[in-house]
């Protein structure tokens, strides 16, 4: 009988090292333009190799100097202009993988009716009537730039500067507004950022004379110990097989 529970104890202590030697941690940063769909991604990722991740997402600004700063990371996805210059930089390697397009939209507290946003003139005066305008900061991300951007071209830059409410990602803006925002609350960010937040509405894109579309890529670190779990990664977020899901989440091809 102690026999049979040492060989049991050696073959369970086997079973062990194997596991903890043959599932890796794949590390992501990621815009938050791109939360929702990395997030459908890992679930499936994580179900079918039995491999962790752990992913932070943010302003592409702040998570294009994250990565720099030497935290772990195999796989990254910013604005493809960004993905370009680490790159050209050495810090990824070649090959850049595209998501899609992504434009900026208006959005209300869900159950608000919405404001009219068709036009320059209308935009103007929602946002004019606004108790709140939220949107990422533009100092590090890229919707908080266009933003900004919009409220010069529409002169109402100064008038609405004490209603603006900055945030560290779309998301976090959108999650605001859900929880905490009034009926006359505006919040502006990447549609991919509106559309899966639940207690908001998506009220349509700003009009083409303010809009900047920008492309998201995603890429694997140079010197990552992990590239072909990262290459397999990126193939299920960019696959024409993705495309669906991309579509839904607001990207365009």
């Amino acid at each position: 009988m102690v026999a049979r529970r040492r060989v049991k104890w050696v073959t369970l202590s086997r079973l062990k090292w194997v596991i903890c030697n043959y599932m890796i941690l794949l590390n992501i940063l990621s815009a938050g333009a791109a939360q929702s769909v990395v997030q459908n991604v890992i679930a499936d990722f994580k179900r079918e190799t039995g491999n962790n991740v752990a992913a932070e997402y943010g302003a592409v600004g702040a998570m294009k100097a994250r990565a720099q700063s030497n935290v772990p990371v195999d796989v990254i996805v910013l604005t493809h202009s960004m993905i370009d210059e680490l790159i050209a930089a050495g810090f990824l390697a070649a090959g850049r993988f595209d998501l899609g397009k992504v434009g900026t939209g208006v959005a209300v507290r869900a159950g608000v009716a919405k404001p009219d946003v068709t036009n320059a003139h209308s935009l103007r005066a929602t946002l004019r009537a606004a108790s709140v305008i939220t949107f990422p900061d533009p100092a590090v991300a890229t919707a908080g730039k266009i933003v900004m951007t919009c409220l010069e071209k529409l002169g109402i830059a100064d008038e609405v500067k004490s209603r603006l409410k900055f945030f560290p990602n779309g998301n976090a803006a959108m999650n605001w507004m859900a929880a905490e925002g009034d009926a006359r609350a505006v919040g502006i960010t990447q549609n991919t950022e509106i559309l899966p937040i639940t207690g908001v509405t998506y009220v349509a894109p700003l009009p083409d004379e303010f809009q900047a579309k920008a492309t998201y890529s995603a890429g694997v670190v140079a010197n990552t110990a992990h590239s072909t779990e990262a290459k397999d990664f990126i193939s299920r977020l960019t696959s024409s097989a993705a495309k669906p899901m991309l579509a839904a989440a607001g990207y365009e091809f």
